[in-house]
């Protein structure tokens, strides 16, 4: 047994595998700038043949400051909203262990504060996704949609 050579592989019978060119990138299919899903909510898009002043594609470009204001716009709503729903759950947590005379209080018949407050995580966690919906729709929604559409008359 020679020790300059490496052993057969057991996969040197396989046949060789014709060189192929490299796979290139594909972009994804443009997507229609006034497409939404059905549970979201937009300014109508003003159909094209109306009458008005046309529009220079400089003066519709999307800018920095519109960018930065949709940015600011849905980092306040996720901050607002899992504050709400997380700061509640830590407070009935601190409260849980901290307080447990305040906990151990009784309201009517068999609940008592801890219990009550244990059964309202699941409305305040609903009220929380209801804000979240909500707030999207009216702040974060509009201003995408207007910077889609600035960016689909470019």
């Amino acid at each position: 047994m020679s020790y300059g050579s490496p052993p057969p592989s057991p996969y040197s019978s396989w046949p060789e595998r014709p060189p192929t060119a490299p796979r290139r990138h594909q972009p994804p299919p443009p997507q229609l700038p006034d497409y939404l899903l059905p549970w979201q909510s937009s300014d109508p898009v003003p159909p094209p043949d109306l009458p008005g002043p046309p529009a220079t594609p400089a003066a519709g470009a999307p800018s920095h400051g519109d960018l930065r204001r949709l940015r600011t716009a849905y980092r306040l709503l996720r901050r607002i909203t899992t504050l709400t729903a997380l700061g509640y759950f830590v407070v009935f947590l601190l409260l849980s262990g901290f307080a447990k005379d305040l906990m151990e209080r009784p309201l009517f018949g068999g609940l008592n504060i801890g219990l009550t407050l244990g059964l309202c995580q699941l409305p305040v966690t609903l009220l929380a996704i209801v804000l979240y919906e909500r707030t999207a729709r009216h702040t974060v929604d509009p201003l995408a949609a207007r910077l889609r559409r600035a960016g689909a008359a470019r």
